[in-house]
């Protein structure tokens, strides 16, 4: 579990734009550990945790497109039934807020990755070590 960089992109709503910009990232030798998407009528957001965030972020704004960076916690974590709401109480116990969090993983994983916005990483990251 560490505190890692995620880029979120604000692309046109538009068939082929998040096929281009897996393109891009491909062309760069630079791997997504993460992605979620959201749309609005005009454009989608796209947040990802990828394998060099800063030389993604060149990549982006070299092809014009408005990216934010966040702090986000990821955590690799057993895939069990539970395993979410410990994180989930343990962080609302010490008042930290979980703005959002996405994660996937295969039925028989035994691990899964979750990657989580909260309202202070650096205490969310003691707090989920200790």
């Amino acid at each position: 579990m560490h505190i890692t960089k995620q880029l979120a992109l604000f692309l046109e709503n538009r068939p082929g734009t998040l096929a281009r910009v897996c393109d891009a990232l491909s062309a760069a030798k630079i791997n997504i550990y993460a992605i979620s998407t959201s749309d609005t009528i005009d454009h989608s957001v796209v947040r990802m945790v990828v394998s060099d965030p800063h030389r993604a972020l060149f990549i982006f704004e070299e092809h014009g497109s408005l990216v934010v960076e966040a702090d986000v916690l990821m955590i690799e974590g057993d895939n069990k039934p539970g395993s979410l709401a410990r994180i989930a109480h343990k962080l609302a116990e010490t008042k930290i807020n979980i703005e959002y969090a996405y994660c996937a993983t295969s039925p028989s994983a035994k691990k899964g990755l979750l990657i989580v916005r909260v309202s202070d990483p650096k205490k969310a990251l003691k707090v989920l070590n200790e």
